[in-house]
């Protein structure tokens, strides 16, 4: 795969077209060689898109993240074999992105679960801190009510699917046992806030 210079992260000041940078990034990275991890990555970010009302000013920050969650399954990016972790390593070191967008990347769907599993936990967490547990848990959420084809999936389906795909026994499977009732969690926690939106027009994580 022949990669162009690496876009660089847009400025603080270029904040609200963050999302488009990502998507153009994501594809770069997966659309050739990645299909349905490009596809799924579609899906996640159109749910994003989807939670704008309850997001709204982190709107933006979280439909990039989507679009990016994955990126560590490129064979340009992979280095480790634990994608949360190489996906934020490189958009910190090669395209420059901010903290934030960084450390959504490196935790999405409880990677430090899988962390664990790996014995990679300590690094992880001396690299990249923990974001907003409402903005990590936002996130989770598109990642896991979407199917490696894009399309919605119930949580349960999406478990369901992920232990199918990885068999008995395998890292990915224990992990996801183990982080089952945190990614139940993250989907009731938006779920319940979508359902109490708007409060006085004014949305939950601008409060």
């Amino acid at each position: 795969m022949s990669l162009s210079p690496p876009l660089k992260a847009p400025s603080v000041q270029a904040m609200s077209h963050i999302a488009d940078w990502a998507e153009k990034v994501a594809r770069e990275l997966l659309k050739e060689e990645l299909q349905r991890r490009w596809a799924h990555s579609q899906g996640v970010a159109a749910q994003a898109a989807s939670l704008a009302d309850i997001l709204g000013e982190q709107a933006d920050l979280i439909v990039a993240a989507a679009w990016l969650h994955d990126i560590g399954y490129s064979p340009a990016v992979a280095a480790t074999g634990f994608h949360p972790l190489d996906g934020a390593r490189y958009l910190r070191d090669v395209r420059h992105a901010g903290t934030r967008l960084c450390r959504l990347v490196a935790h999405h769907s409880c990677a430090l679960i899988e962390a664990e599993e790996r014995g990679l936990a300590g690094v992880l967490l001396a690299e990249f801190e923990p974001e907003r547990p409402e903005l990590a848990d936002a996130l989770t959420y598109c990642d896991m009510t979407t199917g490696p084809d894009g399309r919605h999936l119930t949580v349960e389906e999406r478990l369901a699917e992920i232990r199918t795909r990885y068999g008995r026994g395998h890292i990915v499977d224990r992990s996801i046992e183990r982080a089952t009732p945190r990614i139940k969690n993250a989907a009731r926690a938006i779920t319940g806030r979508l359902r109490r939106y708007p409060t006085n027009g004014v949305p939950e994580f601008c409060r």
